[in-house]
């Protein structure tokens, strides 16, 4: 059995398009069901069987995947607990996992940035809500400004709205929220997309099956990039 560990949320939104299209098995309830754990069988792609139906795969060519907190993938994957997983770079910055990095599955794109009020766009940072602590405190120390971090785990936009912090450090992909809530980007850090990863043991032990997994993902990869070269630019 070959276990997977994804990032709820968007991340997994944009990845099982890309797994489907890489002939690797994925549920076909995923979107119907609130479980975490489902079994697939990768002898015969869509063939699936969750975790709450009627019945187990227990065949050697099982593939579970574990849908998890996008801060607990890298965890996940570290203890060994998945053999591979899939989470934004912006969060294995932040965690520094011991664990390999694969590939770069270019979905799921957005940028770690800093944002506040205009009216503080020209005022020195003071206070800094985050979910990236590490982060936010690497690229403020490289700015020379000493700031105090206000950890949060959600909506984090809220905390400059309300005047906890005169900035946040968190990831944007459209700026709609920001927007919506008066905030606006004053520097974009640093860009973000979804990254295979490998527990390093796993690597070892079972390098066939994620060779063969990540092999597949990135001749999907390519194929989207080909695609998205022979539309061109947009025209705005």
């Amino acid at each position: 059995m070959l276990t997977i560990a994804l990032a709820k949320g968007r991340t997994a939104d944009d990845l099982w398009p890309l797994l489907d299209r890489a002939g690797v098995a994925i549920p076909q309830d995923v979107d119907e069901s609130r479980a975490l754990v489902f079994e697939v069988s990768s002898a015969s792609a869509h063939a699936a069987l969750s975790r709450d139906g009627t019945a187990e795969n227990t065949d050697a060519n099982t593939i579970r995947y574990l849908l998890a907190k996008p801060a607990d993938v890298p965890t996940y994957v570290h203890f060994g607990v998945a053999d591979m997983g899939v989470v934004g770079k912006d969060v294995l910055l932040e965690s520094d996992s011991d664990i390999y990095e694969l590939l770069d599955l270019e979905v799921a794109r957005c940028a770690l940035c800093v944002a506040g009020p205009p009216e503080e766009r020209d005022k020195r940072p003071r206070r800094i809500a985050t979910k990236y602590p590490k982060l936010a405190e690497q690229y403020f120390r490289s700015q020379g400004v000493a700031i105090d971090i206000v950890p949060l785990s959600g909506s984090i936009e809220l905390a400059a709205v309300i005047g906890l912090t005169d900035r946040i450090f968190d990831l944007v992909q459209t700026g709609k929220t920001l927007a919506a809530n008066g905030l606006e980007v004053f520097d974009r850090v640093r860009e973000s997309s979804a990254r295979l990863i490998a527990n390093r043991g796993s690597y070892r032990l079972k390098r066939q099956q994620i060779e063969s997994v990540a092999k597949s993902l990135e001749a999907a990869v390519q194929v989207e990039r080909a695609a998205v070269r022979c539309q061109g630019p947009k025209v705005t």
